[in-house]
């Protein structure tokens, strides 16, 4: 067997089909497109989604503003300037900031924010630390504990 012995199996080469070439050719005059309407005339007929002037489906549904996080954590958020006024070496929790007044909503554990500055040693014990509380806190002389 040589290359100039390879031929497409049988059957799987077919003509195209030539519209609007003739009545004899099977699809004439019309080119199976119908006699009248929109959709008989050259060009491209309507756009996707096209509902004949009715308000389309698209514009009728309600429209989702930015996506959901699947699987997001609540915090109970606070910045290390509020533990500013707890006296040192203050073992410092959820509950224990529920009972101080600092925290008034508990949304969720516990988690530190760098705002502000510290300058008393605490050892607080929390579910996540931003990078800024933990290093604003040892600083301080404190220790960062995470649950």
């Amino acid at each position: 067997m040589r290359l100039n012995d390879v031929k497409p199996q049988k059957g799987s080469k077919k003509r195209k089909r030539r519209v609007a070439r003739g009545i004899s050719a099977g699809q004439g005059a019309s080119a199976g497109l119908g006699m009248r309407g929109q959709k008989s005339r050259s060009g491209s007929g309507t756009r996707p989604g096209f509902e004949g002037g009715q308000q389309p489906l698209y514009r009728r549904l309600p429209k989702l503003k930015g996506f959901p996080i699947v699987n997001r954590k609540n915090y109970t958020t606070i910045n290390v300037e509020k533990l500013a006024s707890l006296p040192a070496n203050t073992e410092v929790t959820l509950d224990s900031l529920k009972a101080a007044g600092i925290v008034t909503a508990i949304k969720g554990p516990l988690k530190m924010l760098g705002n502000g500055e510290l300058s008393v040693a605490l050892k607080v014990t929390a579910a996540a630390f931003t990078g800024q509380a933990r290093s604003k806190i040892e600083a301080a002389g404190g220790s960062c504990e995470i649950l």
